[in-house]
């Protein structure tokens, strides 16, 4: 039976002095907002719609944006928390200097920004401009992004930028150019309702995004069958209709036979194939002795269902692949995007409805970050910084001579790389904890302390904030103005809340500031972050991540406009490749050849087991921010080793037992956690803490030679029981029972 509305003033009315029943005064422990401002998520790339409540200047709680397309009100555990950062006692406020036998202490805003600049210019007077660097994080803002790499090229002057976009989506972006021209989630999530077959790889949705789990659901509602392919039974696994848990970095195997099947069974769109793409002969070439037998051989999953997830994705008339990191962090990253575009580019199903192929951003902003600032290798429009063209239209907006502009420069670990080389001798850092996040983490820190000049901008104290010089307090999410580029390629608004505390300044201001006393405050000369991103419309006009038809009127009318948008009258592409005219060269989607290759650490008698590393639901990245809320540290308090009771007790180990890990670059102790959930070879350890609890410790520094990836996927390690039973917090999950 339909619930009856309930009129609560009038019954407070009648009945209130009777029922002694006081009226409301809104809600109980908390003073009525003196705002409610609509905005986004400030973590993953599925920055979902909320609303932000503040009084007298602080956050004071949310509401769900029912309204937002994507989420529809839906947040996961860290977005319900994120508010609680804003007050937090550990913000930065206020500039500080590392003296040395002292410790940090606070100093004027004229005295930091005086030695900032004064040693950026005598390190690069002395050693080149190139020997000072900067590494940025895509939680920035499209605007700031554009503005971290306007500074490096334009101020700074120098060719040695990148960003933690480096650990997350590089390879897929790397990918996605070679087969269509352009890096893009080629449909929004909306499509995935009515496809008839889902293949997720790499990506535990369930913990990582949880939200778009929703628009899976909805499509198993329709009858959709799943596929997921991931070495642990994530929470996505467990109700999927085929599960291949391969064997960690053995993708391209798995999907060079898919498309082998395929093409012994003639499970083609010839149509699609001969007319709209180029290079099937080869990768027809490179896959043809990838039998069932041989992949069951290299992934480790049995080929009847190698067999059954190829029929599957061979017969249906609608379909999307999705995959993250778990395929992208490895030193073949790139050919593992590509062999997944294969199968879709043979199934011909892409542009077209309910059919469609993408990449999840793991980072806040990685899709707008790479497209237009801080990427070593690239330009504002996503265009290639070592393109004539490209460099002469960008060096037009920024008013300066070409022969200006910095060429390609290095990538986040071979910055560290040239570090210890001694050939860079400064750092500027803004939201990028290397130190956690990086691999090698204890050749990170050696880098770190070998510097002669290490300025940092945050509004925590990251564990890497710790090894700089001068410290500038820089901006949370919603205390500027801007614009974020969603997962599905939609670009929202980033809403003004409140202002950054006390003495603490928003990133802009700090940027032009340091432009300004570099002697190019004329290339700074910004009124407001709109004004930012109208220069970043008119420098992304023409490249392949076209923003110029992008208002933020248009924004705000639309909750989001999907780029390419090259025109004020354009609606936007929510759906890319309809017209069959990729922005190649010739016009077409490309095949690959991808020839299947062991990864860099493999294991041996020495070291016999794989290492694979991830994220767990309550923490996010480096943990910066949500190893700084209680909740989501009572949920996961500290790193588990998850490890299969058949290899437990092949070394006799223990439940919550410490155990020692180690690989080639060092050593740490892990509490073990016993579960059915993962293959018999492997265990995995999440990455979000630092110190002794780091798994980077463990991480090698081998990098994918296009993508410039690490391989934090594939560790060949060693277990060693100690027979000491470590702490556990007591809330800690246990899924020795699944």
């Amino acid at each position: 039976m339909a619930k009856l509305p309930i009129d609560i003033d009038r019954i407070i009315e009648q009945f209130g002095p009777t029922l002694n029943f006081p009226k409301p005064e809104g809600i109980p422990g908390r003073d009525e907002p003196d705002k409610v401002v609509e905005t986004h998520c400030c973590f993953c790339g599925m920055q979902c719609g909320i609303k932000l409540l503040a009084k007298n200047n602080k956050i004071v709680g949310f509401e769900p944006w029912m309204e937002f397309p994507f989420n529809q009100g839906r947040l996961c555990p860290k977005g319900v928390q994120r508010y609680m950062q804003d007050n937090h006692p550990d913000r930065l406020t206020t500039p500080l200097l590392n003296v040395p036998g002292e410790g940090y202490r606070p100093i004027q805003w004229e005295k930091a920004m005086d030695m900032t600049v004064s040693e950026i210019k005598r390190i690069q007077s002395l050693h080149g401009k190139d020997a000072f660097a900067v590494l940025s994080g895509v939680s920035l803002t499209n605007e700031k992004s554009y503005m971290v790499g306007k500074l490096a090229r334009t101020a700074i002057k120098t060719k040695n930028l990148d960003y933690n976009g480096r650990l997350c989506m590089v390879s897929a972006g790397a990918g996605n150019k070679k087969a269509f021209g352009l890096d893009r989630t080629s449909n929004n999530y909306d499509d995935l309702e009515k496809a008839e077959v889902i293949i997720v790889t790499g990506a535990n949705v369930s913990e990582t995004f949880p939200t778009l789990t929703y628009w899976l659901w909805r499509a198993r509602d329709n009858g959709a069958k799943l596929i997921v392919v991931d070495p642990r039974i994530i929470p996505l696994a467990r109700t999927a209709d085929i599960h291949l848990d391969i064997r960690p970095g053995t993708d391209s195997a798995l999907f060079g036979a898919i498309l082998n099947y395929m093409i012994e069974h003639d499970m083609l769109d010839h149509n699609f194939i001969d007319n709209y793409t180029s290079g099937f002969e080869a990768a027809k070439e490179a896959v043809k002795d990838y039998t069932l037998e041989w992949a069951e051989t290299i992934t480790g999953t049995k080929k009847e269902k190698i067999e059954a997830a190829a029929q599957l994705w061979g017969k249906a008339a609608t379909s999307f692949l999705l995959h993250a990191r778990g395929i992208e962090h490895h030193t073949k990253g790139v050919e593992n995007v590509l062999s997944c575009i294969n199968i879709v580019l043979a199934s011909g199903r892409i542009g077209k409805p309910y059919c469609g192929y993408g990449t999840i951003t793991g980072q806040g902003n990685g899709q707008g970050g790479r497209e237009h600032g801080h990427k070593c290798d690239q330009l504002p429009g996503n265009r290639d910084i070592e393109n004539p063209e490209h460099r002469k239209y960008i060096a037009g907006v920024w008013g300066i001579d070409e022969k200006e502009l910095p060429g390609k420069g290095l990538s986040a670990y071979e910055i560290i790389e040239a570090i210890h080389r001694n050939e860079i001798k400064g750092l500027l850092s803004l939201c990028f904890n290397p130190l956690v996040s990086l691999p090698n983490n204890n050749y990170v820190r050696e880098a770190l302390e070998k510097l002669e000049f290490y300025v940092g901008i945050d509004f925590f104290m990251s564990e890497t904030m710790r090894h700089c010089d001068i410290i500038l307090p820089g901006s949370l999410h919603e205390e500027e103005e801007g614009t974020v580029t969603t997962a599905e390629g939609r670009v929202v608004r980033i809403r003004k809340v409140v202002d950054p505390p006390k003495n603490a300044r928003t990133d802009s201001a700090i940027l032009m500031e340091l432009a300004q006393r570099l002697g190019a405050g004329d290339k700074f000369n910004f009124v407001n972050s709109e004004a930012v991103f109208n220069e970043l419309r008119v420098a992304s006009k023409g490249g392949t991540a076209d923003y110029y038809g992008i208002t933020y009127a248009k924004i705000e009318k639309n909750m989001g406009v999907f780029w390419p948008c090259p025109e004020l009258d354009h609606p936007g592409t929510p759906r890319l490749w309809e017209d069959k005219k990729f922005k190649t060269p010739d016009g077409k989607a490309h095949f690959n050849p991808v020839h299947y290759h062991p990864s860099m650490d493999p294991v041996d008698e020495e070291y016999p087991v794989i290492l694979t590393t991830g994220r767990v639901v309550s923490q996010y990245l480096s943990g910066t921010q949500t190893r700084r809320i209680g909740k989501l540290v009572e949920q996961f308090a500290q790193p588990l080793l998850e490890i299969h009771p058949t290899l437990a007790a092949q070394y006799n180990i223990q439940q919550h037992e410490e155990v020692r890990v180690i690989t080639k670059r060092g050593e740490a102790l892990f509490p073990a956690n016993i579960v059915e959930t993962i293959r018999e070879d492997t265990v995995f350890i999440p990455y979000h803490w630092p110190g002794k609890k780091s798994a980077n410790q463990l991480t090698s520094g081998h990098l994918d030679p296009i993508s410039k990836i690490p391989e934090f996927k594939v560790s060949a390690c060693q277990l060693i029981p100690t027979g000491k039973q470590a702490y556990v917090a007591k809330d800690a999950p246990d899924y020795k029972s699944n």
